[in-house]
């Protein structure tokens, strides 16, 4: 609960000698990724200076103001909050001030402060990173249902049903204590609020991160525990609301507690590299403002430092940190348009790092972040990283959602006329319940128990990168990074992905257990049999919760005979009969007819190859071998290639009048039940004999037929391929291409 929060005593990320009165400098620009903390934006309004507690403790003693004005108290939250709304209505800030600190009056934080100092960072922290007024007045009321006699009645009463539907959210949240036992329902609870509501997070995580700056007198294993819920649950669900600033400042928090010895080294090669008399970003910085100012194009050139965990993230994966290292250069500019000349322009001018490119305007992340990320290299060798955005990217880059304002007013004339005929998008058309947080409430529905759900969610938001994958029908999917293509097709079909049979990964076949690149297109192969089901094997390549849940709720609904194999382990049941007989003897094999070639070698006796299975039109040669026979081989088998190498001399050959022959073919197939009896159906209606089959074993969901065919002309070959192919689960067949021994 926030009232357990009390004085800082662990050093935080700014200033560490400063924070008893006052807590450490709130980021305002990061990147997705590799985060940064750097000064507020000049653009947009003059550095003020941080508020002190302790002042605005004093303030709140001296009770309400005046009806007709806005407390002094609150007079820093109604300045930031004029910063990014001039025309924002500023009387149910004032109403919610007064009701707060009336209602707190008397109740004191660990720390010695006035309780009412709480709600105030809280909304000082909301409001410097643009939150509307809806979400201001709640968040000064967050702790007065919790903690006072104030009801949730009198809060809609005053304020309104929106007001009370998220008082009552983050009221809910902050119910239950951290315990172990708690955090599973805790957090169901939390996502679905978050759900319906992003701003119940958004307050959510301002709280958490106040109480975060002032947890130092806590006992250090409870501030260990705080901190680890921190770094595995709500850091995670900041990043994906887009919430960088909150999120950043929350990971040198969570540094400081749980990595101290991490921190200080860190903290060390910030203050050495501060000290230097060179600053080779900002050289850089200005030769970039002079290749723009020369190109004509109007933009601001600023240097965004890293923060304390980005600079440690990047210690450990590039070595010895240079100078360069320690930020990156941000390039703001007005017009979309303007950032692909910029990139031009800097591309043409200094020497790119290529491979450090990633257009993220064109295809946003995720979590609502776009711009252009590019690096030049200097010709000392260190590579400066530089980011190209527009103002308003560079606001949805600090503050995600809660840039967004009310997201759910009704858009005014000019945004409707706006959006004319603008095609869905699943994963962007509601900003609110993005993709990501539509498939967590989806799966968390269908989670069997809290220990499972809880694993479930902490594996998933662990993974805090996404990709984007395009739908063979032009939409597109959001999927974590290390996605398969069972993830995909459980994406997109729900359990209707049981039926999944493969896939095709940017035109090519693919087995489901595939792993996705960002930017791929995948289309998804599904089978049309009733019965189909999905594999046990699926499990092992499953990484999206929704994947994963769904399988195992199906196979715990359809558990396998004890001491038999469940189908869904990929084996391919038994043949029914005749689909497949055994292999002829070795002297039968030997008696086979020798079809139609003839060969330019009187007496000779004619044998084709096993390896290559020749058949009418194929380009053939032969090679003779003990016994005065002569082996027919497809002149691009790599048999042949091998005789010739050792000097063998080729013997003409050519075909004859007789059509009958024989022929090995080789079906890939995906794994499903009743495979093997539909393929020797197809094989039989063409009229063809099975001579021989094999079945290999499945693996990776694939399935190889061999097949040794008479047919009796070799005409129909490929009609028997076609129909082979059409088999539902079979991706491919081809003329056997065995590797022989030695010479045939």
């Amino acid at each position: 609960m926030s009232a357990e929060a009390t004085n800082p005593a662990t050093p935080g990320p700014a200033t560490p000698s400063s924070k008893l009165s006052a807590p450490p400098p709130l980021p305002t620009s990061h990147e997705r990724g590799d985060s940064e903390q750097g000064a507020p934006p000049s653009h947009r309004r003059k550095s003020r200076p941080r508020i002190d507690l302790r002042r605005l403790g004093r303030a709140a003693l001296l009770g309400p103001a005046a009806r007709d004005r806005l407390p002094d108290a609150i007079g820093h939250v109604a300045e930031a909050h004029r910063a990014h709304h001039p025309d924002a209505d500023l009387e149910p800030l004032r109403r919610a001030y007064v009701l707060a600190e009336s209602s707190h009056r008397g109740q004191m934080r660990k720390s010695g402060e006035p309780y009412i100092t709480h709600p105030l960072a809280v909304t000082l922290i909301l409001a410097e990173l643009g939150a509307e007024t809806t979400t201001l007045t709640a968040s000064l009321l967050h702790d007065t249902v919790e903690d006072t006699e104030v009801t949730l009645n009198q809060v809609r009463k005053e304020f309104g049903d929106e007001v009370c539907y998220l008082v009552d959210g983050v009221t809910k949240l902050e119910k239950v204590d951290y315990g172990a036992a708690a955090e599973p329902e805790t957090f169901r609870k939390m996502l679905v609020a978050t759900g319906n509501d992003v701003r119940v997070m958004s307050i959510k995580l301002a709280d958490r991160l106040h109480n975060m700056r002032t947890l130092g007198v806590m006992r250090p294993e409870k501030q260990a525990r705080i901190a680890k819920v921190t770094r595995d649950v709500l850091i995670p669900l900041a990043e994906r609301l887009g919430v960088q600033a909150l999120k950043t400042e929350l990971e040198d928090l969570v540094f400081a507690i749980l990595h101290p010895e991490e921190y200080e080294h860190t903290r060390e090669l910030i203050a050495a590299n501060a000290a230097r008399d060179d600053d080779p970003l900002a050289e850089i910085a200005e030769e970039v403002r002079t290749v723009l100012r020369d190109a004509g194009i109007q933009a601001e050139v600023l240097i965004r430092p890293r923060h304390f965990v980005s600079v440690h993230r990047v210690s450990r994966k590039r070595g010895p940190l240079r100078g360069a290292d320690f930020g990156r250069l941000l390039v703001l500019v007005n017009e979309d348009a303007d950032c692909y000349g910029v990139l031009g322009e800097l591309h043409t001018c200094l020497t790119p790092v290529v491979s450090e490119f990633k257009d993220f305007i064109a295809v946003p992340k995720f979590n609502l972040y776009q711009s252009l990320h590019t690096a030049v290299a200097r010709g000392d060798g260190q590579v400066t990283e530089v980011l190209i955005r527009t103002h308003q990217m560079h606001k949805v880059a600090e503050a995600g959602v809660i840039a967004l304002g009310n997201p759910y007013a009704p858009p005014s004339e000019e945004q409707a006329d706006g959006a004319g005929d603008r095609p869905f998008d699943g994963e962007r058309a509601d900003p609110t319940r993005p993709g990501w947080l539509s498939r967590l409430l989806d799966w968390q529905e269908g989670a069997p128990d809290p220990d499972t759900f809880w694993s479930t969610l902490r594996e998933d938001l662990a993974q805090d990168r996404e990709i984007t994958v395009f739908r063979a029908d032009g939409g597109s999917l959001g999927l974590p990074e290390g996605a398969s293509c069972v993830d995909a097709a459980y994406a997109q079909y729900g359990e209707d992905a049981h039926a999944c049979i493969g896939a095709r990964v940017n035109g090519r076949l693919a087995t489901l257990s595939t792993l996705l690149r960002d930017g791929d297109t995948v289309q998804l192969l599904m089978g049309q049999d009733p019965a189909s089901e999905p594999s046990r094997e699926w499990l092992e390549h499953a990484h999206t919760p929704a994947a994963r849940i769904a399988i195992q709720r199906w196979l715990a609904a359809h558990p396998s005979p004890s001491g038999t194999a469940h189908p869904s382990s990929g084996e391919t049941e038994p043949p029914e009969q005749p689909a497949a007989t055994p292999r002829p003897a070795a002297d039968a094999r030997a008696a086979r007819p020798a079809a139609n070639a003839v060969v330019d070698q009187p007496g000779a006796s004619v044998r084709l190859a096993g390896c290559c299975t020749p058949v009418p039109p194929d380009e053939v040669t032969g090679f003779a071998v003990r016994g005065g026979v002569v082996t027919v081989h497809r002149v691009e088998c790599a048999g042949v290639a091998r005789m010739k190498s050792t000097g063998r001399a080729e013997v003409g050959v050519r075909w004859g009048d007789t059509t009958e022959c024989r022929v090995a073919l080789v079906a890939e197939s995906f794994g499903r039940p009743h495979l093997l009896a539909d393929l020797t159906e197809a094989i039989a209606q063409e009229g063809v004999a099975i001579v021989s089959a094999t079945v290999e074993p499945p693996s990776q969901q694939r399935v190889r037929h061999t097949y040794t065919l008479q047919l009796p002309d070799a005409a129909r070959l490929p009609a028997l391929m076609r129909a082979m192919r059409n088999v539902a689960g079979v991706y491919d067949v081809s003329r056997a291409q065995h590797q022989a021994a030695g010479a045939q």
